[in-house]
Protein backbone atom coordinates (compact mmCIF):
# COMPACT_ATOMS: atom_id res chain seq x y z
CA UNK A 1 0.00 0.00 0.00
CA UNK A 2 2.98 2.43 1.10
CA UNK A 3 4.44 1.56 -2.33
CA UNK A 4 1.23 2.26 -4.31
CA UNK A 5 0.71 5.82 -1.92
CA UNK A 6 4.29 6.56 -3.13
CA UNK A 7 3.90 6.10 -6.67
CA UNK A 8 0.36 7.34 -7.14
CA UNK A 9 0.80 10.79 -5.20
CA UNK A 10 4.58 11.02 -4.35
CA UNK A 11 3.86 10.10 -0.33
CA UNK A 12 6.93 8.93 1.66
CA UNK A 13 5.49 7.37 4.98
CA UNK A 14 8.45 7.83 6.60
CA UNK A 15 7.68 11.45 5.74
CA UNK A 16 4.33 11.86 5.24
CA UNK A 17 0.99 10.61 6.95
CA UNK A 18 -1.80 9.23 4.99
CA UNK A 19 -4.46 10.96 7.48
CA UNK A 20 -2.55 14.41 7.72
CA UNK A 21 -3.03 14.14 3.93
CA UNK A 22 -6.36 13.66 3.76
CA UNK A 23 -7.94 16.19 6.26
CA UNK A 24 -5.79 18.78 4.30
CA UNK A 25 -7.23 17.95 1.22
CA UNK A 26 -10.86 18.30 2.88
CA UNK A 27 -9.53 21.45 4.51
CA UNK A 28 -8.46 23.32 0.88
CA UNK A 29 -12.09 21.71 -0.43
CA UNK A 30 -13.83 23.64 2.61
CA UNK A 31 -12.11 26.87 1.91
CA UNK A 32 -12.51 26.65 -1.36
CA UNK A 33 -15.80 25.31 -1.89
CA UNK A 34 -17.72 28.93 -2.38
CA UNK A 35 -17.05 28.73 -6.03
CA UNK A 36 -19.70 25.73 -6.12
CA UNK A 37 -22.22 28.87 -5.49
CA UNK A 38 -20.77 31.79 -6.57
CA UNK A 39 -19.59 30.17 -10.20
CA UNK A 40 -23.17 29.68 -10.63
CA UNK A 41 -24.37 32.80 -9.39
CA UNK A 42 -21.75 35.42 -11.68
CA UNK A 43 -22.76 33.41 -14.47
CA UNK A 44 -26.72 33.62 -13.98
CA UNK A 45 -26.37 37.14 -15.40
CA UNK A 46 -25.79 35.51 -19.22
CA UNK A 47 -28.92 34.10 -20.75
CA UNK A 48 -28.06 30.35 -22.29
CA UNK A 49 -25.89 29.92 -19.16
CA UNK A 50 -28.29 27.74 -16.56
CA UNK A 51 -27.09 27.49 -13.06
CA UNK A 52 -27.37 23.84 -12.95
CA UNK A 53 -24.93 23.49 -15.85
CA UNK A 54 -22.48 26.11 -14.56
CA UNK A 55 -22.08 24.13 -11.39
CA UNK A 56 -21.74 20.75 -12.60
CA UNK A 57 -19.24 22.40 -15.14
CA UNK A 58 -17.34 23.59 -12.29
CA UNK A 59 -17.04 20.98 -10.35
CA UNK A 60 -15.72 18.90 -13.16
CA UNK A 61 -13.33 21.50 -14.18
CA UNK A 62 -11.85 21.34 -10.32
CA UNK A 63 -12.13 17.26 -10.31
CA UNK A 64 -10.06 17.09 -13.72
CA UNK A 65 -7.71 19.71 -12.98
CA UNK A 66 -7.09 18.80 -8.88
CA UNK A 67 -6.53 15.00 -10.40
CA UNK A 68 -3.49 16.12 -12.38
CA UNK A 69 -2.05 18.20 -10.21
CA UNK A 70 -2.29 15.22 -7.75
CA UNK A 71 -1.24 12.37 -9.51
CA UNK A 72 1.08 14.22 -12.24
CA UNK A 73 2.63 17.05 -10.60
CA UNK A 74 1.85 15.15 -7.04
CA UNK A 75 1.66 18.01 -5.00
CA UNK A 76 -0.74 19.29 -2.49
CA UNK A 77 -2.67 22.09 -5.08
CA UNK A 78 -6.25 21.95 -5.73
CA UNK A 79 -7.45 24.15 -8.91
CA UNK A 80 -11.12 25.23 -10.08
CA UNK A 81 -12.61 28.13 -11.74
CA UNK A 82 -10.83 31.42 -11.26
CA UNK A 83 -12.33 34.51 -8.84
CA UNK A 84 -12.04 37.12 -11.18
CA UNK A 85 -11.55 35.41 -14.08
CA UNK A 86 -15.26 34.32 -13.79
CA UNK A 87 -16.47 38.09 -13.55
CA UNK A 88 -14.09 39.49 -16.50
CA UNK A 89 -15.66 36.60 -18.47
CA UNK A 90 -19.15 37.71 -17.46
CA UNK A 91 -19.08 41.41 -16.92
CA UNK A 92 -16.45 42.63 -19.42
CA UNK A 93 -16.32 40.02 -21.97
CA UNK A 94 -19.80 39.44 -22.64
CA UNK A 95 -21.90 42.72 -20.77
CA UNK A 96 -19.67 45.55 -21.38
CA UNK A 97 -17.52 44.33 -24.66
CA UNK A 98 -20.88 42.71 -26.20
CA UNK A 99 -19.98 39.34 -27.08
CA UNK A 100 -21.45 35.93 -26.69
CA UNK A 101 -20.55 33.59 -23.96
CA UNK A 102 -19.67 31.26 -26.73
CA UNK A 103 -16.76 33.84 -27.77
CA UNK A 104 -15.56 34.17 -24.43
CA UNK A 105 -15.44 30.36 -23.93
CA UNK A 106 -13.51 30.24 -27.62
CA UNK A 107 -10.99 32.58 -25.48
CA UNK A 108 -10.37 30.48 -22.57
CA UNK A 109 -10.18 27.70 -24.78
CA UNK A 110 -7.51 29.45 -27.00
CA UNK A 111 -5.81 30.66 -23.57
CA UNK A 112 -5.29 26.95 -21.93
CA UNK A 113 -3.87 25.46 -25.42
CA UNK A 114 -1.38 28.22 -25.51
CA UNK A 115 -0.65 27.14 -21.92
CA UNK A 116 0.09 24.43 -22.60
CA UNK A 117 2.30 25.30 -26.44
CA UNK A 118 4.35 27.68 -23.02
CA UNK A 119 4.83 24.83 -20.21
CA UNK A 120 6.16 22.29 -22.65
CA UNK A 121 8.43 24.83 -23.92
CA UNK A 122 9.73 25.77 -20.66
CA UNK A 123 8.27 29.34 -21.36
CA UNK A 124 6.43 29.47 -18.41
CA UNK A 125 9.46 27.96 -15.77
CA UNK A 126 11.78 30.51 -17.33
CA UNK A 127 9.70 33.19 -15.99
CA UNK A 128 9.15 31.66 -12.93
CA UNK A 129 12.62 31.39 -12.21
CA UNK A 130 13.80 34.93 -13.56
CA UNK A 131 11.97 36.22 -10.71
CA UNK A 132 14.61 37.27 -7.68
CA UNK A 133 14.37 35.56 -4.24
CA UNK A 134 13.67 38.82 -2.72
CA UNK A 135 10.00 39.09 -4.60
CA UNK A 136 9.64 35.06 -4.31
CA UNK A 137 9.64 35.84 -0.36
CA UNK A 138 7.26 38.83 -0.94
CA UNK A 139 4.98 37.37 -3.25
CA UNK A 140 4.59 34.00 -0.22
CA UNK A 141 3.84 37.19 2.12
CA UNK A 142 1.61 38.84 0.04
CA UNK A 143 -0.53 36.37 -0.67
CA UNK A 144 -0.92 35.62 3.16
CA UNK A 145 -2.16 38.99 3.66
CA UNK A 146 -4.47 38.70 0.32
CA UNK A 147 -6.28 35.65 1.19
CA UNK A 148 -6.25 36.98 5.16
CA UNK A 149 -8.27 40.32 3.60
CA UNK A 150 -10.24 38.02 1.30
CA UNK A 151 -11.10 36.24 4.73
CA UNK A 152 -12.27 39.23 6.49
CA UNK A 153 -14.35 40.38 3.60
CA UNK A 154 -16.16 36.94 2.96
CA UNK A 155 -17.21 37.60 6.96
CA UNK A 156 -18.58 41.47 6.37
CA UNK A 157 -15.84 42.16 9.16
CA UNK A 158 -14.12 44.34 6.34
CA UNK A 159 -17.00 46.14 4.31
CA UNK A 160 -17.31 48.75 1.25
CA UNK A 161 -17.10 52.17 2.60
CA UNK A 162 -17.67 54.93 -0.21
CA UNK A 163 -15.56 57.71 2.02
CA UNK A 164 -12.46 55.37 3.11
CA UNK A 165 -13.18 52.52 0.30
CA UNK A 166 -12.81 49.84 3.26
CA UNK A 167 -13.92 50.20 6.93
CA UNK A 168 -15.21 47.80 9.73
CA UNK A 169 -18.22 46.21 9.82
CA UNK A 170 -20.88 44.92 12.25
CA UNK A 171 -18.68 42.58 14.14
CA UNK A 172 -21.41 42.15 17.02
CA UNK A 173 -23.94 40.39 15.07
CA UNK A 174 -24.72 37.84 12.21
CA UNK A 175 -22.45 36.44 9.84
CA UNK A 176 -19.36 38.73 11.28
CA UNK A 177 -19.94 37.74 15.04
CA UNK A 178 -20.02 33.91 13.60
CA UNK A 179 -16.65 34.74 12.02
CA UNK A 180 -15.62 36.47 14.77
CA UNK A 181 -16.33 34.20 16.97
CA UNK A 182 -15.01 31.43 14.80
CA UNK A 183 -11.67 32.61 14.51
CA UNK A 184 -11.15 32.25 18.44
CA UNK A 185 -12.57 28.70 18.48
CA UNK A 186 -9.82 27.83 15.29
CA UNK A 187 -7.36 29.94 16.72
CA UNK A 188 -7.37 28.54 19.82
CA UNK A 189 -6.65 24.62 18.38
CA UNK A 190 -3.86 25.59 16.00
CA UNK A 191 -2.46 27.26 19.30
CA UNK A 192 -3.18 23.85 21.06
CA UNK A 193 -1.27 22.39 18.24
CA UNK A 194 -4.54 19.97 17.31
CA UNK A 195 -4.85 17.71 14.55
CA UNK A 196 -7.38 18.99 11.79
CA UNK A 197 -7.31 22.75 13.80
CA UNK A 198 -8.42 24.16 10.95
CA UNK A 199 -11.32 21.87 9.63
CA UNK A 200 -12.52 20.96 13.09
CA UNK A 201 -12.73 24.79 13.52
CA UNK A 202 -14.53 25.21 9.99
CA UNK A 203 -17.40 22.99 10.96
CA UNK A 204 -17.75 23.86 14.92
CA UNK A 205 -18.26 27.38 13.27
CA UNK A 206 -20.86 26.24 10.79
CA UNK A 207 -22.73 24.61 13.61
CA UNK A 208 -22.83 27.54 15.22
CA UNK A 209 -24.38 29.91 12.71
CA UNK A 210 -27.22 27.48 13.09
CA UNK A 211 -28.51 29.37 16.56
CA UNK A 212 -26.73 32.83 15.40
CA UNK A 213 -29.45 34.80 13.15
CA UNK A 214 -28.52 37.39 10.92
CA UNK A 215 -30.22 40.38 11.56
CA UNK A 216 -30.64 41.33 7.71
CA UNK A 217 -32.47 38.43 6.94
CA UNK A 218 -33.70 37.41 10.63
CA UNK A 219 -32.48 34.06 9.57
CA UNK A 220 -29.49 31.63 10.99
CA UNK A 221 -26.52 32.66 9.18
CA UNK A 222 -26.06 28.75 8.15
CA UNK A 223 -28.71 27.74 6.06
CA UNK A 224 -29.32 24.25 5.42
CA UNK A 225 -31.68 22.92 2.29
CA UNK A 226 -34.72 22.00 1.55
CA UNK A 227 -36.72 20.35 -0.76
CA UNK A 228 -39.86 21.75 -2.44
CA UNK A 229 -41.84 19.89 0.33
CA UNK A 230 -40.16 21.38 3.30
CA UNK A 231 -37.92 18.50 4.20
CA UNK A 232 -34.15 18.78 5.12
CA UNK A 233 -32.46 18.37 1.61
CA UNK A 234 -28.96 15.66 1.72
CA UNK A 235 -28.70 14.68 -2.03
CA UNK A 236 -29.42 15.95 -5.71
CA UNK A 237 -28.33 14.27 -8.64
CA UNK A 238 -25.58 16.06 -10.83
CA UNK A 239 -27.46 18.67 -13.37
CA UNK A 240 -26.31 17.95 -17.06
CA UNK A 241 -23.75 20.58 -18.83
CA UNK A 242 -25.28 19.98 -22.37
CA UNK A 243 -26.46 23.62 -22.79
CA UNK A 244 -23.14 24.78 -22.22
CA UNK A 245 -20.49 21.27 -23.37
CA UNK A 246 -17.69 22.47 -25.99
CA UNK A 247 -20.17 25.37 -27.55
CA UNK A 248 -17.01 27.47 -29.17
CA UNK A 249 -17.48 30.21 -31.74
CA UNK A 250 -14.12 29.91 -33.90
CA UNK A 251 -15.07 32.58 -36.40
CA UNK A 252 -13.29 35.44 -34.82
CA UNK A 253 -10.32 34.11 -33.50
CA UNK A 254 -8.36 36.32 -35.69
CA UNK A 255 -9.99 39.72 -34.50
CA UNK A 256 -8.28 41.91 -32.33
CA UNK A 257 -10.87 41.85 -29.68
CA UNK A 258 -10.10 38.11 -29.28
CA UNK A 259 -6.33 38.61 -28.64
CA UNK A 260 -7.04 41.17 -26.28
CA UNK A 261 -9.57 38.93 -24.09
CA UNK A 262 -6.68 36.13 -24.72
CA UNK A 263 -3.79 37.55 -23.77
CA UNK A 264 -5.85 39.24 -20.56
CA UNK A 265 -7.04 35.71 -19.47
CA UNK A 266 -2.71 34.60 -20.23
CA UNK A 267 -1.74 37.09 -18.09
CA UNK A 268 -3.58 37.00 -15.16
CA UNK A 269 -3.74 33.33 -15.03
CA UNK A 270 -0.16 32.92 -15.97
CA UNK A 271 0.80 35.17 -12.76
CA UNK A 272 -1.74 33.95 -10.35
CA UNK A 273 -0.79 30.48 -10.71
CA UNK A 274 2.84 31.50 -10.25
CA UNK A 275 2.00 33.61 -7.24
CA UNK A 276 0.12 30.83 -6.01
CA UNK A 277 2.42 28.30 -6.40
CA UNK A 278 5.69 30.15 -5.34
CA UNK A 279 3.88 31.40 -2.48
CA UNK A 280 2.68 28.58 -0.93
CA UNK A 281 5.58 26.76 -1.09
CA UNK A 282 7.10 29.81 0.57
CA UNK A 283 4.73 28.82 3.41
CA UNK A 284 5.49 25.45 3.64
CA UNK A 285 9.06 26.11 3.62
CA UNK A 286 9.81 23.83 0.66
CA UNK A 287 11.56 26.64 -1.05
CA UNK A 288 15.62 27.09 -0.06
CA UNK A 289 16.26 30.80 1.25
CA UNK A 290 18.81 31.94 -1.21
CA UNK A 291 20.44 31.15 -4.25
CA UNK A 292 20.00 29.69 -7.71
CA UNK A 293 18.02 27.14 -6.05
CA UNK A 294 15.39 29.26 -4.91
CA UNK A 295 13.11 28.14 -7.81
CA UNK A 296 10.42 25.68 -7.01
CA UNK A 297 10.87 22.17 -7.50
CA UNK A 298 8.35 20.98 -10.29
CA UNK A 299 7.09 23.75 -11.55
CA UNK A 300 6.08 22.41 -14.75
CA UNK A 301 4.49 19.41 -13.77
CA UNK A 302 2.59 21.96 -11.98
CA UNK A 303 1.73 24.53 -14.93
CA UNK A 304 1.01 21.75 -17.33
CA UNK A 305 -1.72 20.48 -14.77
CA UNK A 306 -3.14 24.21 -14.81
CA UNK A 307 -2.64 24.51 -18.68
CA UNK A 308 -4.44 21.15 -19.32
CA UNK A 309 -7.43 22.17 -16.56
CA UNK A 310 -8.48 25.42 -18.08
CA UNK A 311 -8.77 23.46 -21.74
CA UNK A 312 -10.80 21.29 -20.09
CA UNK A 313 -12.69 23.80 -18.27
CA UNK A 314 -13.48 25.90 -21.07
CA UNK A 315 -14.70 22.07 -22.96
CA UNK A 316 -16.75 21.88 -20.12
CA UNK A 317 -18.22 25.31 -20.00
CA UNK A 318 -17.04 27.54 -17.79
CA UNK A 319 -14.03 30.16 -17.33
CA UNK A 320 -10.69 29.79 -16.36
CA UNK A 321 -9.61 27.33 -14.07
CA UNK A 322 -6.50 28.37 -12.07
CA UNK A 323 -4.47 26.76 -8.87
CA UNK A 324 -6.21 28.15 -5.47
CA UNK A 325 -4.64 30.22 -3.81
CA UNK A 326 -7.04 28.30 -0.59
CA UNK A 327 -4.77 25.64 -1.16
CA UNK A 328 -2.77 27.15 1.65
CA UNK A 329 -5.41 26.20 3.79
CA UNK A 330 -4.77 22.67 3.44
CA UNK A 331 -0.72 23.20 3.33
CA UNK A 332 -1.02 24.68 6.40
CA UNK A 333 -2.81 21.51 8.04
CA UNK A 334 0.27 19.39 6.90
CA UNK A 335 -0.24 18.75 3.93
CA UNK A 336 2.57 18.08 1.02
CA UNK A 337 1.63 15.25 -1.15
CA UNK A 338 -1.04 15.09 -4.25
CA UNK A 339 -2.93 12.53 -2.15
CA UNK A 340 -4.23 15.65 -0.91
CA UNK A 341 -5.04 17.43 -3.78
CA UNK A 342 -6.52 13.79 -4.41
CA UNK A 343 -8.62 14.18 -1.26
CA UNK A 344 -10.10 17.44 -2.98
CA UNK A 345 -10.91 16.04 -5.96
CA UNK A 346 -13.02 13.46 -4.10
CA UNK A 347 -14.45 16.26 -2.15
CA UNK A 348 -15.52 17.86 -5.35
CA UNK A 349 -16.65 14.72 -6.92
CA UNK A 350 -19.13 14.61 -4.43
CA UNK A 351 -20.30 17.49 -4.12
CA UNK A 352 -21.72 16.39 -7.44
CA UNK A 353 -24.17 14.76 -5.49
CA UNK A 354 -24.02 16.37 -1.64
CA UNK A 355 -24.51 19.62 -3.06
CA UNK A 356 -27.37 20.70 -0.49
CA UNK A 357 -24.78 20.16 2.30
CA UNK A 358 -21.83 21.15 0.82
CA UNK A 359 -22.95 24.59 -0.23
CA UNK A 360 -24.71 25.04 2.92
CA UNK A 361 -21.20 25.77 4.81
CA UNK A 362 -21.26 29.80 5.12
CA UNK A 363 -18.92 31.91 4.48
CA UNK A 364 -18.51 33.31 7.77
CA UNK A 365 -17.14 29.26 8.36
CA UNK A 366 -14.44 29.31 5.94
CA UNK A 367 -13.57 33.00 6.62
CA UNK A 368 -11.12 32.58 9.91
CA UNK A 369 -9.19 29.45 8.05
CA UNK A 370 -8.56 32.14 5.62
CA UNK A 371 -7.31 34.57 8.26
CA UNK A 372 -5.16 31.88 10.31
CA UNK A 373 -3.67 30.48 6.93
CA UNK A 374 -2.54 34.13 5.86
CA UNK A 375 -0.72 34.29 9.07
CA UNK A 376 0.76 30.91 8.34
CA UNK A 377 2.22 32.38 5.46
CA UNK A 378 3.84 35.40 6.66
CA UNK A 379 7.64 34.12 8.00
CA UNK A 380 8.95 34.58 4.74
CA UNK A 381 8.58 38.24 5.18
CA UNK A 382 11.67 38.24 7.92
CA UNK A 383 13.48 36.53 5.32
CA UNK A 384 13.50 39.86 2.76
CA UNK A 385 16.82 42.24 3.29
CA UNK A 386 14.57 45.40 4.30
CA UNK A 387 17.71 47.15 5.27
CA UNK A 388 18.55 47.45 1.51
CA UNK A 389 16.13 49.21 0.20
CA UNK A 390 16.70 48.19 -3.88
CA UNK A 391 15.05 45.21 -2.95
CA UNK A 392 12.71 46.10 0.00
CA UNK A 393 10.65 48.47 -1.68
CA UNK A 394 9.67 46.48 -4.75
CA UNK A 395 9.08 43.67 -2.28
CA UNK A 396 6.92 45.99 -0.19
CA UNK A 397 5.06 47.21 -3.39
CA UNK A 398 4.73 43.39 -3.97
CA UNK A 399 3.00 43.23 -0.66
CA UNK A 400 1.02 45.75 -0.29
CA UNK A 401 -0.21 46.00 -4.11
CA UNK A 402 -2.04 41.76 -3.31
CA UNK A 403 -4.57 43.12 -0.98
CA UNK A 404 -5.22 46.81 -1.83
CA UNK A 405 -5.60 46.05 -5.82
CA UNK A 406 -7.05 42.79 -4.86
CA UNK A 407 -4.80 40.67 -7.33
CA UNK A 408 -2.04 38.37 -7.00
CA UNK A 409 -1.16 39.18 -10.77
CA UNK A 410 -1.03 42.67 -10.40
CA UNK A 411 1.01 42.49 -7.35
CA UNK A 412 3.60 40.33 -9.22
CA UNK A 413 3.61 42.50 -12.66
CA UNK A 414 4.05 46.04 -10.64
CA UNK A 415 6.52 44.39 -8.15
CA UNK A 416 8.70 43.20 -11.04
CA UNK A 417 8.30 46.89 -12.51
CA UNK A 418 9.43 48.36 -9.34
CA UNK A 419 12.37 46.00 -8.75
CA UNK A 420 13.85 46.95 -12.42
CA UNK A 421 13.30 50.22 -11.82
CA UNK A 422 14.94 50.69 -8.33
CA UNK A 423 18.05 48.86 -9.38
CA UNK A 424 18.31 51.07 -12.95
CA UNK A 425 17.94 54.08 -10.47
CA UNK A 426 20.77 52.38 -8.28
CA UNK A 427 22.95 51.72 -11.22
CA UNK A 428 22.85 47.94 -10.20
CA UNK A 429 22.26 46.91 -13.33
CA UNK A 430 24.46 43.82 -12.80
CA UNK A 431 21.31 42.44 -10.37
CA UNK A 432 19.11 42.63 -13.16
CA UNK A 433 18.88 39.88 -15.61
CA UNK A 434 17.81 39.97 -19.32
CA UNK A 435 14.66 38.42 -18.77
CA UNK A 436 13.50 40.42 -16.04
CA UNK A 437 13.93 43.52 -18.37
CA UNK A 438 11.73 41.64 -20.71
CA UNK A 439 8.98 40.68 -18.04
CA UNK A 440 9.38 44.41 -17.01
CA UNK A 441 9.01 46.04 -20.38
CA UNK A 442 5.85 43.60 -21.32
CA UNK A 443 4.02 44.52 -17.90
CA UNK A 444 4.60 47.98 -18.86
CA UNK A 445 3.03 47.78 -22.18
CA UNK A 446 0.00 45.50 -20.83
CA UNK A 447 -0.66 47.87 -18.70
CA UNK A 448 -0.83 50.73 -21.25
CA UNK A 449 -2.77 48.40 -23.91
CA UNK A 450 -4.70 46.15 -21.67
Amino acid sequence: MSNFLNKAFGLDPAQHNVRTEIVAGITTFLTMAYILAVNPSIFSALDGMPGGAVFTATALAAIVGTLIMAIYAKKPFALAPGMGLNAFFVYTVCLTMGYSWQFALTAVFLEGILFIIMTVTKVRTLLLNAIPGTLKKAIGAGIGLFIAFIGFQNAGIIVNSDSTLVTLGEITQGTALVAMLGLMITSGLVMLKVRGGILIGIILTTLLGLVIKDPATGMAVTQLAHNDAGALQLLSMPHSIDPIFCKFEFGQILSWDMLVVVFTFLFVDMFDTMGTIIGVHQGAGLIPDDGPRDNVPGAEKMFLADSIATVAGACFGTSTTTTYVESAAGVGEGGRTGLTAFSTAVCFALALFFSPIFLSIPSAATAPALIIVGVMMMPSIKRIHWEDYCKSIPAFITIIMMPVAYSISDGILIGVISYVVTHAIAGRFKEISIPMWVLAVLFVLRYIFI
